[in-house]
């Protein structure tokens, strides 16, 4: 390992996997993805899951990846407000994508387990996020596993972490737990927390209880959209008005997840953002039908939904 330079400091609060623009020739659009960045930075989020589930990330090359995270430094993004997802599929573009992740400065990495191989053992799992952290070699590295078993039908296990931490302490750092199962998220607190592992639940539905058993935040992809109110429920977590104020954060998630996430998420950009661009996704995804945009658009207004600032940043 490099010697211990000074680690940036851990992020807590709401985080986004952000959503990617593409080009109509669906190359990522560099200068769109700092705006929305600096957007969500600005309405209420502490820190930006780039390269997440939302993101399209693994429908995207590590050069692509690369050149966006060093468009956002340069676009005057803090790296210590980045988390970029790194973990791929093959061993050497998860050490290539997690090295220039420390190297910029980043606050954390947040890593997928390899999923295209299923019913792998949490001894191959072991190997494969040690192996990345050996390779990277340098203590700065903040590691978050990344638990998404409905999509990557890979689980990460209480006892991979507790292995994990314990050969890796102050390196293996947290958790985003995606399963959709509190059960696992309390879980997953109640064994670790106390040890200062950082869980985030995967989606703001968990917040409040997230927060009320001694997690850190959430990593939700309505963060793309509705920062302020997500981001006013981890302020106000310990006050008589949480419960309610998480209730309005629900009901939004609701309307949202009704239609394909990555695609309704892109509708509200382009439309609250007045910029059509924005609804393009990378295939295999499509963007929402007339149909499902009409839906979406009506339902949110009728709740009294916008998107303040969004075309000013």
């Amino acid at each position: 390992m490099k010697p211990a330079m000074s680690k940036v400091k851990r992020i807590e609060g709401v985080l986004a996997p952000v959503i990617t623009p593409f080009g109509r020739d669906y190359a990522p659009d560099a200068q769109r993805f700092v705006r929305h960045c600096r957007w969500l930075l600005k309405s209420g989020c502490a820190g930006l899951a780039v390269f997440g589930t939302n993101s399209e990330a693994n429908s995207m090359s590590v050069a692509e990846k690369r050149a966006l995270l060093e468009a956002l430094v340069r676009g005057g993004v803090p790296a210590s407000a980045l988390m970029p997802g790194t973990g791929h599929c093959a061993l050497s573009d998860s050490i290539e994508m997690t090295r220039a992740a420390v190297e910029l400065g980043c606050a954390g990495v947040l890593m997928l387990p390899p999923f295209y191989y299923k019913g792998v053992s949490d001894d191959g799992l072991y190997r494969n996020f040690a192996e990345v952290i050996e390779r990277v070699g340098d203590e700065r590295l903040q590691l978050y596993l990344y638990h998404i078993p409905p999509v990557s039908q890979v689980s990460i296990s209480l006892g991979l972490i507790e292995r994990l931490i314990s050969k890796y302490p102050g390196i293996v750092v947290g958790l985003k737990d995606s399963s959709g199962d509190w059960g696992n998220t309390k879980a997953t607190l109640d064994a670790f927390a106390r040890q200062g592992f950082d869980v985030f639940a995967g989606s703001e539905v968990f917040l409040l209880d997230n927060m009320r058993h001694g997690g850190k935040g959430c990593i939700t992809a309505t963060g793309n959209i509705n920062p302020g109110p997500i981001a006013n429920v981890y302020r106000n977590w310990r006050s008589a008005d949480a419960d309610r104020l998480q209730a309005g954060i629900t009901a939004t998630r609701k309307i949202v997840q009704q239609q394909p996430m990555i695609a309704a998420l892109k509708a509200a950009v382009a439309h609250f953002g007045n910029d059509a661009q924005w609804k393009t996704c990378r295939p295999p995804l499509v963007e929402l039908t007339a149909q499902q945009e009409q839906t979406l658009l009506s339902e949110l207004k009728a709740a009294g939904f916008d998107m303040p600032g969004l075309g000013a940043v």
